[in-house]
């Protein structure tokens, strides 16, 4: 029995090899029809590129939608022409761009599709449609581009564009095609998965002529591509279009928090552009302009200039020093202009009135009480040990590094540390007097607008902070955002140490920025005057508001404006009002700053 088993399978291939072989004969030798049918047809794969995900500010209006666009795609082997002068008329392209374009086409491959003209409006394809039928080896790809009904926010929402070859050889999934369009920077950029979506295949058969003769198997191989999430932002719409009016003719940035939360109300990056001119067959020609311009409208501020904090820097020295024991509330210097520069007021001052006042001096000789603890009997080696002592506290501010926005290319500023000063000056060859510059935020360190309005937050926060963000939800849902974004930063100063100093806060509204004052709501906030030594100094405040219940954190530079009481603290006092009230009742404040004569 176990014998015959062996010859049993033997004859089982031998018969599945013979019916296989006859049908095979059939088809190819004795009936033409499938012959004759490949001959008359060909099947063409055309991807379905699907729509890309909307996005929407806090508030539910619509940011960024998406406007239909044609690409005519060509296949050089099935591609013939017999007049190229007719041709060029009708498709308003040059002779040379026609060969140029075949060149490349065929260079990529003979058989697949390429683009030979990209982003043909609709009204133009209206023009063309009719005459496709005449040029075999011509189809049309329906694609979109971004659109922006309210022409703000550029620098933030970012803009597609063609993918590049580095991009390509990076996409190991092999997700993208030469020619495919990607986010290349802001929300477009970072969150580029989440809003591409899922391409889709259709399998066409068309004729010698490139008519086109239905699905193939009805359709039975095609798959529908699926839209991207739409994006819900963080944005406050029209408080970042009544920021970007008050920026208008300036150079800086305006970032506005949601203190509890993180999400970015605003940031304003000036001078900015229409993000509209980022989009369809003039995105070249704009994007060289715009990139040529050496007001620098691609440069996005908020995320990548760096500034001295200047005075604002004295609130973290403030807690920082709380935090150590080095310092409390009744802690007294005289203000000592003999030391470092200061403006007329009282003195000698507790660190409140440091605070309200701004005192120079006293930041020097309580700095100096943080770094000089008398650790080692060398000053030198004493400076360095408290140097570092004292940066560690700082970094948890959220400082000397990025703090890792959703965008990318965000730089982190400098807290200097000890490594530094030794490759300047040598180890052991510098101490307090080489580095008392940093005692009000000067010197070596540098902070962006988005850290200082973060600072803000956690001031608001009383010794806390969301990483800023923003992207609040992906379709609807708040928890498919990165958990980093939903996980509460501590920096280590006890909360009681920010009660005192949100108190002198208050008051410094009307001391040093009498300016940002608004009846009926208590600012905190502290002004700065950044040292630039290429011009003018810059004009810096900080603030949140309302005081007990804080709504907004703001952060405001304006460049070369001079005194953070002026530009600044008036800014940033009409961006609160708006986010507060939804209108300014202090019109000639905003006539002050629209006008821009600070100086």
């Amino acid at each position: 029995m176990n014998d015959q088993r062996p010859i049993t399978i033997v004859i089982a291939i031998v018969l599945v090899g013979v019916v296989l072989l006859t049908k095979l004969f059939l088809i190819q030798v004795a009936d033409d029809s499938f012959l004759k049918r490949a001959e008359r047809n060909a099947i063409q794969r055309v991807v379905d590129h699907p729509y890309r995900g909307l996005v929407n500010d806090r508030n539910g209006n619509i940011m960024v939608y998406n406007n239909p666009i044609f690409d005519l795609m060509i296949i050089p082997k099935e591609f013939s022409v017999r007049d190229t002068s007719r041709f060029c008329e009708i498709f308003q392209i040059s002779k040379e761009e026609l060969i140029e374009g075949y060149t490349a086409a065929r260079k990529y491959s003979s058989v697949k599709p390429s683009p030979l003209i990209k982003q043909i409006s609709t009204s133009e394809f209206a023009k063309i449609q009719d005459y496709l039928i005449d040029y075999p080896g011509l189809f049309v790809m329906t694609r979109a581009v971004r659109s922006y009904p309210q022409p703000s926010a550029a620098n933030a929402l970012g803009y597609i564009g063609e993918i590049s070859a580095t991009q390509l050889e990076r996409d190991t999934l092999k997700y993208y095609r030469q020619g495919d369009y990607v986010g290349l920077s802001g929300i477009e950029g970072f969150y580029e998965k989440e809003l591409r979506g899922k391409k889709g295949v259709k399998y066409k058969m068309v004729n010698v002529r490139g008519i086109d003769k239905g699905s193939f198997k009805g359709g039975e191989l095609d798959t529908a591509s699926i839209a991207g999430h739409n994006l819900t932002s963080t944005i406050d719409i029209e408080l970042q279009k009544y920021g970007e009016m008050l920026m208008e003719g300036k150079r800086g940035s305006v970032v506005a928090i949601e203190p509890k939360t993180g999400e970015i109300l605003s940031m304003i990056s000036a001078p900015s552009y229409d993000p509209n001119v980022l989009t369809g067959s003039k995105f070249g020609t704009n994007y060289l302009l715009l990139n040529r311009d050496e007001s620098r409208p691609l440069f996005n501020r908020p995320i990548m200039a760096m500034y001295p904090p200047g005075s604002i820097f004295k609130i973290v020295q403030s807690l920082v020093g709380l935090q150590m024991g080095v310092l409390t509330p009744n802690t007294t210097y005289a203000c000592n202009r003999s030391l470092v520069a200061c403006h007329n007021h009282s003195s000698p001052v507790n660190l409140f009135g440091a605070i309200r006042n701004s005192c120079n001096p006293y930041y020097h000789q309580a700095y100096r009480a943080m770094i000089n603890r008398e650790v080692s009997s060398s000053t030198f080696k004493d400076t360095e040990i408290g140097l570092n002592a004292w940066r560690e506290y700082v970094l948890k501010f959220g400082l000397g590094g990025p703090l890792g926005i959703d965008m990318y290319n965000e730089k982190g500023g400098s807290i200097p540390s000890s490594t530094l000063y030794d490759r300047v000056y040598g180890p052991g060859r510098w101490k307090y007097s080489t580095i008392y510059s940093l005692s009000i935020g000067q010197g070596e360190m540098l902070v962006t607008p988005l850290q200082m309005a973060n600072l803000a937050a956690i001031f608001a926060n009383k010794g806390y902070y969301y990483v800023p963000h923003l992207i609040k939800a992906i379709d609807g849902d708040s928890r498919r955002i990165p958990e980093k974004y939903r996980t509460k930063v501590e920096v280590g100063v006890d909360a009681h140490h920010f009660d005192m100093v949100q108190d002198a806060m208050e008051q410094a509204i009307f001391g040093t920025a009498a300016r940002a004052a608004i009846k009926d709501i208590a600012i905190a906030g502290k002004t700065g005057t950044a040292q630039n030594p290429q011009g003018e100094d810059h004009s810096v405040f900080i603030a949140f508001a309302p005081k007990e219940d804080p709504k907004i954190a703001i952060a405001v530079y304006v460049e070369n404006a001079g005194w953070g009481g002026r530009a600044a603290a008036s800014t940033a006092s009409l961006m609160i009002e708006k986010y507060l009230r939804g209108e300014i009742t202090r019109p000639s404040l905003e006539e002050y700053v629209l006008a821009g004569k600070f100086m």
